[in-house]
């Protein structure tokens, strides 16, 4: 009988405390509706449940190391420290209060969700609270006192200590620096060179030389009867291969003054014979009209090739120390201040010669030592014709005669 009232009281008493557990209830409110855009609001939740029972909130779970879950699109922010609280109401059951931070950071109207609490297999829902968010309205004028600077990021790094405007437009800073540099450069390189483009390199006087020599020989001047032109032309050539050469200014030279100075240079490497022999024809061409064989043509013009490739630098290095005429140059190379000496540089080397020697007998052919010249040079062709007595006169391809010259 004992043991029979002891299982009924047990089960009476098990009907009886189920028959107290009671639901689990949830409350949620703002600390106030309206809030200020960027201060911080408090949400209570107030949550009654039965004691022994394990319960929470699926949305603190979200918590990340940042301490913050965002709701409604990222717009709300409910951040920590949670402080969480807990009162015995009596019968078996506890109230758990909850304080969570609320920041908002825009102006606006917004609905927070319900706030759903799981307790074992029973789940409370809280009501949908309604929240009003004002802009902050500044002028220049107001304080700024009560509000706090923005907090840095965290793990920030260099870039983040730049200003906006650098940073999205770093871009068109640099480019405009570029623009600036290569503006000042191409500035002060055609106040400098007169131009943009690069400059050719410049020819030296041996490759002027043979390119005009080539040139002069296309254009079969003495073919076609101009004796004259062509010989003209063939010694300017050489005048300005000397002139770029040796430093002499032959332009400016009589044919003997020419070969004194290569005689002065003491260079017997120098063919001076040929230079000789050019310059000798060329006076006879231009000043007694002497008209020369075919042969003799192709055999000057080959003694010019000769003396150009013959007296050509052997490399850029060449520096034509005999080039002394009336002026001493030290062994060193080096020019002493003379008015006197002119200088020319070039892929060749650099040469010294006399400027005013050959300026000043230019300036005193007269029009009297001209026509002396003249009568000088056709005496020396009538003394050659009457001692070679092999001088003939035959027509040329126009059917005019022309005098012929054997050497």
């Amino acid at each position: 009988m004992k043991i029979k009232n002891i299982i009924l009281s047990l089960a009476c008493f098990g009907s009886c405390s189920a028959a107290m557990a009671g639901p689990v209830m949830l409350n949620a409110r703002l600390d106030s509706a309206t809030m200020l855009m960027g201060n911080v609001n408090t949400l209570h939740i107030e949550v009654v449940q039965d004691k022994g029972v394990r319960g929470n909130f699926p949305l603190f779970e979200k918590f990340g190391p940042e301490g913050i879950v965002t709701l409604l699109n990222d717009t709300v922010e409910l951040r920590q420290p949670v402080k969480v609280d807990t009162v015995d109401v009596g019968s078996g059951r506890i109230q758990i209060n909850y304080e969570v931070p609320v920041q908002v950071f825009d102006s606006g109207y917004y609905k927070l969700p319900a706030f759903v609490f799981a307790a074992g297999r029973d789940t409370a829902r809280s009501k949908e609270l309604l929240l009003t968010v004002t802009p902050v309205n500044v002028t220049a004028d107001d304080p700024i006192a009560p509000y706090t600077d923005v907090s840095d990021p965290e793990n920030q790094s260099i870039f983040d200590k730049l200003p906006d405007w650098l940073y999205y437009y770093w871009w068109l800073y640099l480019l405009a620096i570029i623009l600036i540099v290569g503006g000042i450069y191409f500035w002060k390189r055609y106040r400098k060179e007169g131009t943009l483009m690069p400059k050719k390199p410049e020819k030296t006087p041996y490759q002027r030389a043979i390119d005009d020599l080539k040139r002069l020989k296309a254009r079969k001047l003495w073919e076609s009867g101009r004796e004259k032109e062509y010989y003209t032309q063939l010694t300017e050539i050489l005048r300005t291969y000397l002139d770029g050469r040796f430093g002499i200014q032959a332009m400016e030279m009589t044919s003997g003054e020419i070969m004194s100075h290569l005689a002065d240079l003491g260079d017997h490497d120098i063919p001076r014979d040929k230079m000789r022999d050019v310059l000798d024809m060329a006076d006879f061409v231009k000043f007694a009209m002497v008209r020369p064989l075919p042969d003799d043509n192709v055999a000057l013009f080959k003694d010019a090739v000769d003396f150009v490739e013959s007296t050509k630098p052997l490399d850029n290095s060449e520096i034509n120390v005999s080039a002394r005429i009336d002026n001493k140059v030290p062994e060193d190379g080096k020019q002493k201040d003379d008015s006197n000496v002119s200088t020319s540089a070039h892929a060749g080397g650099r040469y010294k010669g006399v400027g005013r020697r050959g300026r000043m007998a230019r300036l005193d052919e007269t029009p009297d030592r001209i026509s002396a010249k003249r009568l000088k040079v056709g005496k020396k062709i009538n003394r050659r014709e009457s001692s070679s007595g092999n001088n003939s006169v035959k027509p040329d391809s126009n059917g005019n005669e022309r005098k012929e010259v054997m050497k």
